[in-house]
């Protein structure tokens, strides 16, 4: 994360995040770093689709695709960029726990506003627990924002 966050500083490229499963993890290991108050310029935990709603993902998008799809993680990554005027907005929803019907999954987004782009990635997650899940979605981001050339 400090390679990120550094690359971020230097070439003065602004993020946002709007997390779901993650609980703000993303947001709390960027301000683990020194200088992230530079290029961090909001973060929002949504962990219930109200929340969801009134940062502006569609109900209706939501209702068709369900909270846990590429479509809401690409709105939520769309209107966090905009809701803080940043570069960069990041979406992160998914299941950390599975059950009969659902595996454990995230659907990760990041957008970049300045050329209109989303990157995307899904991941089935195959640890344990929560929060090693957690920390497996955190390598997906990293690995996707590696994967791009901002």
């Amino acid at each position: 994360m400090e390679e990120i966050v550094k690359y971020l500083i230097q070439n003065k490229i602004t993020i946002a995040t709007m997390e779901s499963c993650t609980g703000g993890l993303l947001a709390s290991m960027i301000t683990d770093i020194p200088g992230a108050s530079d290029i961090l310029k909001f973060s929002a935990v949504t962990y219930s689709n109200e929340y969801k709603i009134k940062m502006g993902v569609s109900k209706d998008v939501i209702d068709k695709y369900t909270v846990y799809s590429e479509q809401v993680a690409k709105e939520m990554a769309y209107n966090i960029a905009k809701f803080a005027d940043s570069r960069l907005g990041v979406g992160i929803t998914g299941r950390l726990t599975s059950n009969i019907l659902e595996e454990k999954s995230v659907d990760l987004c990041i957008y970049d506003s300045k050329n209109d782009k989303y990157y995307h990635c899904f991941k089935k997650l195959e640890k344990e627990n929560r929060k090693e899940n957690k920390l497996e979605v955190i390598e997906v981001f990293v690995k996707l924002f590696n994967s791009t050339n901002f």
